[in-house]
């Protein structure tokens, strides 16, 4: 087991100064404060902090209360920032709090810098490709709100010549059936135009069998085809790998025999994503279910050993095909590589909103374990448990085990393509403290 804390590496210079920056222009900033008028100053800190402290914790109560408490939690969290406004103001001090925002920008732009050249990563190599003779695609017209329809991605596939099957009943369709089918029958490449579901389980079939794999992202939010760099916003653009392409090497991860291209999810989210309300309303089918998961109601108690080391009772377990940015938790959707053989692993256990506003402000990490490994076996006191595979919901029987598959599957993409995309980096005073202070580790 390799953890993210134990992989050192060296730290960008400038990174390092640009941390340094930021910590400096935030220690400025108190102290024009403190000069300001210490009594008034330190008070008016106070203030500031506690409403941040406090609306951050009433955000929490919303999510995990019900009926008056919750609504009564979303009010304090709009009341309380226009009550600190309204305390500067009374208090004349705007003339400290716009050099102090201004300091505190800086800062801002300083660690955003920092944090951005601390996490840039090699792309993935690309191979040669030869354009296949026999290509199959599988497409669902139903996926992404009938995208498929939207970009005549039928009429345009064929006239490349490729063989296009349609995922559509009567019934439930075998999707593995039918790509095993188009390689019996002499496919040299496949292809899938839905979402992540469909595409991990044509792409286990390509790697089976050492064939090519053409991701079309015609699905809701193709997490994949983003995280590989194609368009999101344009599938068509995908069809040009069939004449011009070319290969990464990917790893597939697979959990309790289900193959994945992006995660494997359990407790409070998978929970969640298994309600067949989700897809038709998901913000209110998360509210709706959220307090009864994080209070333990629903599901049974998780047990994660990750290569040897175990965690107790986590409320959420990710296990993903690659290592997910960690830094935003709000937001657990980009991988800069998804070849370096191992899988990604995040454990959250939040059991206060005290705790849940330190994690989430990432001041600190308690609550909150990042891993890598080779192996993750999930067990729960129930005998079933709760997956969500590539935002699927299934149920599996206990213990569940995920593996990755290092390099298995070849991935064909347009050699013109956008490529990954820059995420801005968000405040994160964990990684700014190891930076500026020399725990330099890789992310």
């Amino acid at each position: 087991m390799v953890s993210t804390e134990q992989v050192a590496s060296e730290v960008d210079p400038r990174a390092r100064w640009l941390a340094r920056g930021a910590v400096a222009a935030v220690l400025l900033a108190i102290v024009l404060l403190l000069i300001a008028g210490l009594f008034v100053a330190v008070a008016l800190l106070l203030v500031c902090l506690a409403g941040a402290v406090l609306t951050i914790a009433a955000l929490y109560e919303f999510l995990v209360n019900r009926a008056t408490v919750r609504w009564i939690a979303l009010a304090v969290a709009v009341l309380v920032p226009l009550g600190v406004l309204v305390a500067v103001i009374a208090n004349g001090l705007l003339w400290v709090v716009l050099p102090v925002v201004a300091l505190l920008g800086g800062g801002g732009w300083c660690a955003r810098a920092a944090l951005a050249r601390d996490r840039r990563v090699p792309p993935s190599p690309e191979f040669p490709a030869t354009p296949p003779e026999r290509p199959v695609l599988l497409m669902n017209p139903n996926s992404g709100g009938g995208k498929v329809g939207r970009f005549d991605l039928v009429r345009r596939a064929e006239a490349m010549g490729a063989r296009v099957v349609l995922l559509e009943g009567p019934g439930r369709v075998d999707v593995t059936a039918l790509a095993e089918r188009a390689v019996a029958r002499g496919a040299d490449l496949l292809g899938a135009a839905g979402g992540d579901g469909t595409q991990a389980a044509v792409a286990a079939v390509a790697a089976a069998h050492g064939l090519p794999f053409l991701v079309i992202a015609a699905g809701t939010r193709n997490h994949f085809a983003l995280d590989l760099g194609l368009d999101r916003d344009d599938p068509v653009q995908a069809l040009s790998a069939l004449r011009d392409g070319v290969d990464l090497r990917v790893d597939l991860g697979n959990v309790g025999g289900h193959p994945f291209v992006n995660n494997a999810s359990f407790g409070a989210y998978a929970e969640i994503v298994r309600n067949p309300a989700y897809r038709d309303d998901k913000m209110k089918t998360v509210l709706r279910q959220l307090p009864d998961v994080l209070d333990r109601r629903r599901g049974g108690a998780l047990v994660a050993r990750i290569d040897g080391r175990t965690i107790e009772h986590p409320q959420a377990v990710l296990v993903s095909n690659g290592t997910y940015r960690t830094d935003d938790l709000a937001g657990l959707g980009r991988r800069s590589r998804m070849d370096d053989g191992t899988l990604g692993v995040v454990t959250v256990s939040v059991r206060s909103a005290g705790e849940a506003v330190a994690l989430f402000r990432r001041v600190r990490t308690r609550g909150l374990v990042r891993l890598h490994a080779n192996e993750v076996s999930v067990e729960s006191d129930a005998p079933e448990v709760a997956v969500g595979i590539d935002g699927e919901a299934v149920t599996l029987p206990t213990p569940v085990h995920c593996r990755i598959q290092p390099g298995a599957l070849r991935v064909r993409v347009p050699r013109d393509r956008p490529g990954p995309r820059t995420l801005p980096p968000v405040w994160d005073w964990v990684r700014l403290r190891e930076l500026a202070f020399g725990r330099g580790v890789s992310r």
